[in-house]
């Protein structure tokens, strides 16, 4: 019988990112080479973004692929195996099929034999994945969590527009990055672990970001496969509510940012982000960047942030760490980790 727990920790955080590199420039050869009805100007990528390069998966990877990669690392760091898990979780905007659930094909790689289920919320799936599990853990239905994402947006990329209009609604998609990354949560030994979480949604804006493809909307139809949106309208929609919901969630929980030692972001692009923290108030020496090497890594951005700050050293044990998703639709969450 497992019994409930009140608080919950992480035992670990891992990341993978794929080995092949796609830079800004490669991104701009490839549309110039198959939309010859436009004139793509060198540097634009990058001059708009920030973003000099991102990762890119193999063509043979699926999603569930990277996922177990990063799975395998974080249960290793946790000192546990595959058969101590009892619930694993799928949590990215990605998926490698509409059907079945990812998570199915991520336990039969991975070899793991427990409860398996999807979430899904766009950019925030990782963040809402962690909240379920940890829920789960809570009520005494879960023990040894597992949390994944594996994200390949670059397969949902457009490279033929045929005007400045469409330049424009595809111009999100080229800015993605592929990644990994796993989160082990177990019942907590002590005051180390999730202290809090608030999420909140905007749900109006939906149609500024979207993959219109495989749903009962549009069933069919190679044009739906894509990543279009208007990337100013959806900054404009963030940059407008976000500061307050953020502000407000993080009142309900008694905190400022002073009280954090480490900040992690969601990132889309470096002027967004530059423009985010002023107009929240975040102090910029508490983020780690990573939105100019990786790109958008969507759901996998929080977590790799971390595992990567935990790798190098930048995050010890007994500092206190605040995530901070975005997701389109809108969405925006926070999660507060005494480390």
């Amino acid at each position: 019988m497992i019994l409930p727990h009140a608080h919950v920790q992480i035992a670990s955080v891992a990341a993978y990112l794929p080995n092949g590199v796609r830079t800004s420039r490669d991104v701009e050869q490839r549309i110039a080479a198959e939309s010859p009805d436009i004139r793509v100007r060198p540097g634009i990528i990058e001059a708009r973004t920030g973003i000099r390069e991102r990762r890119v998966a193999a063509e043979h990877e699926q999603c569930s692929d990277l996922a177990v990669r990063a799975a395998r690392r974080a249960l290793e760091e946790a000192g546990l195996t595959v058969h101590d898990v009892d619930l694993l979780i799928f949590a990215a905007a990605s998926q490698d099929l509409i059907e079945p659930a990812t998570s199915h094909i991520v336990q039969h790689k991975l070899g793991t034999n427990c409860q398996v289920l999807d979430v899904k919320n766009a950019c925030n799936s990782f963040l809402n994945g962690l909240q379920v599990a940890e829920s789960l853990i809570q009520s005494g239905a879960a023990r040894h969590a597992l949390v994944v994402t594996g994200e390949i947006c670059s397969r949902a990329v457009r490279w033929h527009v045929k005007d400045a209009d469409e330049f424009r609604r595809f111009f999100p998609s080229w800015t993605m990055g592929d990644a990994a990354a796993a989160v082990v949560l177990t019942p907590a030994d002590g005051t180390r672990g999730i202290v809090f979480r608030q999420f909140a949604a905007r749900s109006a804006h939906w149609p500024l970001a979207t993959i219109p493809y495989g749903g009962s909307m549009h069933p069919r139809g190679d044009e739906y496969a894509y990543l279009h949106g208007d990337g100013p309208a959806l900054k404009d929609a963030f940059v407008a509510n976000g500061p307050g919901i953020l502000h407000d969630m993080l009142r309900a929980g008694g905190y400022g940012f002073d009280d954090f030692d480490h900040i992690f972001v969601h990132q889309v692009g470096l002027a967004y982000h530059a423009e985010l923290l002023a107009a929240t108030g975040i102090p910029a020496d508490k983020v780690r960047g990573t939105v100019t090497h990786l790109g958008n890594m969507a759901s996998a951005t929080l977590p790799v942030a971390h595992a990567l700050a935990v790798s190098d050293g930048t995050v010890r044990a007994g500092e206190r760490v605040l995530w901070l998703g975005m997701a389109s639709g809108i969405s925006v969450g926070v999660l507060v980790i005494e480390t």
